[in-house]
């Protein structure tokens, strides 16, 4: 079975992103929205990560460093400047959908194995997952204009 390699993969994925939406919020402070809806996203990925324990417990956790690498290269540190602002909101974008498409692989698992507590987990958090990725998408749409037509 290779359902703890997904699991190890979420549960680092969700701690990335955690830190990385924390980066976000601090980096770019001067934004209110963005530093206090930040730091409430990064909460949500604490969370998860707290949901997926007892999974985790029963099935086990495999490491793998990839979400760490997308980090790396995403987002060691943010950028400044509306550019900069849509930049770090695409990375977060890009790393949110790499946890979504996670969790969809491992509700495929937890349907095929009949597996309840598995599925209300998934349930709820892709649910705000998926809600996530909709706040960046609607935030980048509001600060492409400023970034890309109006910054100097």
């Amino acid at each position: 079975m290779k359902l703890p390699l997904y699991l190890g993969l979420l549960n680092r994925a969700e701690g990335t992103l955690a830190e990385s939406y924390r980066q976000v919020s601090e980096g770019h402070g001067h934004e209110p929205d963005i530093h206090f809806l930040c730091r409430t996203l990064a909460e949500q990925c604490d969370a998860h990560q707290r949901a997926l324990q007892p999974v985790i417990a029963r099935y086990g956790e495999v490491d793998d460093d990839e979400p760490e690498r997308l980090h790396a290269d995403g987002l060691s540190e943010v950028r400044s400047g509306p550019v900069g602002l849509l930049r770090d909101l695409q990375d977060l974008y890009l790393l949110a959908s790499f946890v979504d498409i996670t969790w969809t692989m491992i509700r495929q698992a937890a349907q095929g194995m009949r597996d309840t507590e598995l599925l209300a987990v998934v349930t709820a958090c892709n649910s705000q997952t998926s809600t996530q990725l909709r706040w960046l998408q609607t935030r980048m749409s509001q600060a492409a204009p400023q970034a890309l037509i109006v910054a100097g």
